[in-house]
């Protein structure tokens, strides 16, 4: 199994490096560090003197020693340098052409609250890569988790999601713990269509309607297979996330939104919104070839 990091020589970097450890530990992973540089990025007297890009490759060269020595003898580990406008782009060609299983990114640059602000090369990852994403929190560099601890997979409405659900098994089973199904019912999302409705028939039917999902989601997963679920309510999604218990080491996966393409990862605004107030690692799983469940 091979993990890609998208690094840049700073903070969130360091977290990316730290979260990709912990979870090439977990899965028996190689890791490759990538650093893919806009070739343009210079001061202009600089940008087109002959030499300049010789001089930012022997930098970059360094921020990936720098980058190599965060990671523990025991985790086997490569780098790589490119330079390209497109980073986005490039890194997801980078991690089809190694075979790697995930890209790991550093969630600390700029957008949203909370543990996470996505800089743009990582919101577009988030939304056009073809393998799963997995975002380290800011301060993910200071913990001494070694190994994933668990790993709860948020299940949404829709029927599906077979391809998360077989991803988040394959993480638990290597972490050797059980997997937790959740599902989020943000009552903000449940408008009233009936005369009758009131808001406690709304909730009511809302969690009936989540939990008939989950059990769906348990029915494919393997007969013997150590899982708990459980369905949570909230004026918000936000306010229903809060309601869960969360440990340094635990990890969450998500599907992608329906507006995503086939084998292509597309943030949904549940997802979204969960970043707001999550101070754990978060994956986002491609989309499969059938339906699937956030939105």
């Amino acid at each position: 199994m091979k993990l890609l990091v998208g690094y840049l020589a700073t903070s969130g970097g360091a977290d990316a490096v730290a979260l990709a450890v912990r979870l090439a530990r977990t899965l028996g992973a190689e890791v490759d560090i990538c650093m893919v540089l806009p070739p343009t990025r210079a001061q202009p007297d600089l940008a087109f003197s002959a030499g300049y890009q010789d001089v930012l490759a022997e930098q970059a060269k360094q921020w990936l020693a720098e980058a190599l020595a965060l990671v523990p003898d025991d985790v086997r580990t490569d780098t790589h340098l490119m330079f390209d406008d497109a980073v986005a782009e490039r890194l997801a060609a980078e991690a089809v052409r190694l075979a790697a299983d995930a890209i790991v990114v550093g969630g600390s640059g700029g957008g949203l609250a909370g543990g996470y602000s996505l800089g743009s090369v990582v919101n577009d990852l988030l939304h056009s890569a073809p393998v799963p994403v997995a975002v380290a929190p800011r301060g993910t560099r200071h913990s001494d988790v070694e190994r994933v601890r668990s790993v709860t997979c948020a299940i949404g409405t829709r029927a599906g999601a077979r391809l998360l659900l077989d991803t988040a098994v394959r993480i638990s089973q290597a972490a050797g713990t059980p997997l937790r199904l959740v599902s989020l019912v943000a009552l903000d999302q449940h408008a009233i269509r009936r005369t009758d409705d009131t808001p406690e028939s709304i909730r009511a039917e809302a969690l009936e309607h989540a939990t008939a999902t989950l059990e769906a989601a348990k029915s494919v997963l393997p007969a013997s297979f150590p899982v708990t679920s459980t369905v949570v309510d909230g004026p918000t999604v936000e306010a229903a996330v809060d309601k869960l218990e969360w440990h340094d080491g635990d990890l969450i996966m998500v599907g992608s939104s329906r507006l995503a393409q086939r084998r292509r990862i597309f943030l949904g605004s549940t997802a979204a919104k969960m970043l707001r107030v999550l101070q754990i690692p978060i994956v986002v799983v491609p989309r499969d070839d059938a339906s699937i469940d956030s939105d």
